[in-house]
């Protein structure tokens, strides 16, 4: 069984990398590897929007908040997944408008708000988008740990050896079309997997499906749509793929194909959480739901549901991949293709290293995700005509205080809030989140209104 599961997620990973490989562009330049520009239609879009979403972590987070706070809970988390593709949807052709040769959301600040902005909004991408992959190469070790005797250090580096060898030949082309593949395969394996593992619950003694208070379950929700929302508008990886669009409208039913597959994927996983909540078995500690659902069922099982996992990971490492290589071409003018496919590989080695570590990033995921919240809505309203550069600037540094403020205030010291925007224990909590984004909008949209009222 062991070489079995081994030789499947090698034909997995070389499946990719042989995709990968034919997708580049032989006379393709420096812009057409970073932006595949106006190239790709709706459905490629909106498979591509979907798989670069999803990842390991599906096949965590769901399933737990499904287990443990319930259905209310797992719908917002299910819309905050989808949210930015639709936030795109409606803000990605006033964006091609704006900015019709545009590359990342770093030139996007630029051309609104100029260098400054521009530096600082761009390493809030980086530092979230190597959160992200250390998060998703730690996932697959972890699984593959967890359901097979295979060493879980060598799925880590064999996805981020595969999906570099295709990223850095091929592209944005490369990542697309490995997407769209990746897309029919993870539905197809949850399906299998989905469909087996319900099999079982007549097996089990069914209990009670869970549900957490109305309120609290509400605030985990806002808290998911918020962090889930904020954070993802600073992918790199959805900004790329908004110049990709072959026109507008391409881009528009993509991106809402996207998001609308993605409720349905979170729906489903989450799902299944509830159901082995409600079969009474053993969730584990931490808890585990999706797996424990796993515990017990036919040993070929395994095979398929390693190679969801690798599937899911493969689709969003390969698009960070590019997006890092994306931002770093704009970001230093003059630097040529091999340059960019060097950065990240150099990128890709800290990341690898500290995955290989097996140890939690969820806090520095939390934190990155509130860094994300108080700035997100100074950039987007880059798109209103009244706004300034000043106003822009004090909005983000309104949304830090902002996401400060709420343990200030119940801790009754400045310390007692940078601890709870720092998410002791991995906890989300709602107060950092709505700090961070009512105090940026209301300082932007203010000194926007007085600093157009004076001019006048």
């Amino acid at each position: 069984m062991l070489y079995t599961t081994v030789a499947a997620l090698a034909a997995a990973l070389i499946l990719f990398t042989w995709l990968g490989l034919r997708a580049r562009l032989a006379d393709g330049g420096l812009d057409d590897f970073v932006t595949a520009r106006n190239s790709q239609g709706a459905r490629a879009l909106g498979l591509s929007f979907l798989a670069s979403g999803m990842g390991g972590w599906i096949l965590f987070a769901p399933p737990e908040v499904g287990a443990l706070m319930g259905p209310v809970a797992l719908a917002g988390y299910a819309l905050g997944a989808a949210l930015p593709f639709i936030v795109f949807a409606f803000c990605g052709p006033a964006i091609r408008r704006y900015l019709p040769e545009g590359r990342s959301i770093g030139e996007f600040a630029q051309a609104c708000y100029g260098t400054s902005v521009r530096r600082y909004v761009s390493l809030i991408s980086v530092l979230y988008m190597l959160c992200f992959l250390t998060a998703e190469l730690t996932a697959i070790g972890a699984i593959t740990s967890l359901l097979s005797g295979v060493n879980g250090n060598l799925a880590v580096l064999g996805v981020a050896v595969a999906t570099l060898i295709y990223t850095t030949w091929g592209g944005l082309r490369a990542s697309i079309v490995t997407d769209q593949w990746q897309a029919f395969l993870l539905i197809g394996l949850l399906a299998i997997v989905g469909f087996v593992a319900m099999d079982r619950l007549p097996e089990l003694q069914m209990a009670d499906a869970p549900s957490a208070p109305v309120g609290s379950a509400l605030g985990v929700a806002l808290t998911l749509v918020i962090a889930v929302t904020a954070a993802n508008l600073f992918h790199q990886g959805y900004w790329q793929r908004l110049w990709s669009a072959r026109d507008i409208s391409a881009l528009r039913s993509g991106a809402l194909l996207g998001g609308l597959v993605t409720i349905i994927v979170v729906a489903v996983v989450g799902g299944l959480g509830i159901a082995a909540a409600m079969s009474g078995a053993d969730l584990g500690s931490p808890p585990i739901p999706f797996f424990a659902l796993l515990s017990g069922a036919p040993a070929w099982l395994t095979i398929p549901a390693l190679v969801l996992a690798l599937t899911l990971v493969a689709s969003s490492v390969d698009t960070l991949q590019n997006a890092l290589a994306s931002l770093a071409v704009t970001e230093k003018q003059g630097l040529s293709i091999t340059s960019a496919r060097w950065v990240t590989v150099l990128l890709m080695i800290p990341v690898v290293i500290v995955a290989l570590q097996g140890v939690s990033v969820l806090r520095l995921f939390l934190i990155a995700d509130l860094l994300c919240a108080t700035a997100v809505i100074p950039v987007l309203m880059g798109l209103w005509k009244r706004m300034t550069t000043t106003a822009a600037v004090f909005g983000g540094l309104a949304g830090l205080v902002g996401a400060i403020i709420p343990g200030w205030v119940t801790g009754g010291s400045l310390t007692a809030g940078l601890l709870a925007a720092s998410f002791p224990g991995g906890i989300p909590t709602l107060a950092p989140f709505v700090g961070a984004l009512v105090a940026s909008s209301v300082v932007s949209v203010g000194i926007a209104l007085v600093l157009r009222r004076n001019e006048q």
